[in-house]
């Protein structure tokens, strides 16, 4: 019975490891999405303005993610910023 109730906690416990994996794939392949659309002269930069236009999350931590201050964010910034804040 013991080993069974084992089994039984693995299996809860793998699957949802594999659903919050599968989320975190979906908000990321969501990101994506919008940033290429917010990304107006597909560059893969986003200016302020274009920030402003598509992402206002984005545009609201602009000057946080463009920590260089190059005046522009891209897609890789942007997810480093989000992971970061997500812990």
């Amino acid at each position: 019975m013991e080993s069974k109730m084992k089994r039984i906690c693995l299996m809860i416990v793998v699957t949802l490891m594999a659903t919050s994996a599968f989320a975190q794939d979906a908000r990321m392949q969501q990101l994506q999405s919008r940033f290429a659309a917010a990304d107006a002269n597909h560059d893969g930069k986003l200016t302020l303005a274009e920030a402003q236009a598509g992402m206002p999350l984005v545009a609201k931590h602009f000057d946080q993610i463009d920590a260089a201050h190059k005046g522009y964010v891209t897609l890789d910034e942007i997810e480093k910023f989000a992971a970061k804040r997500a812990q």
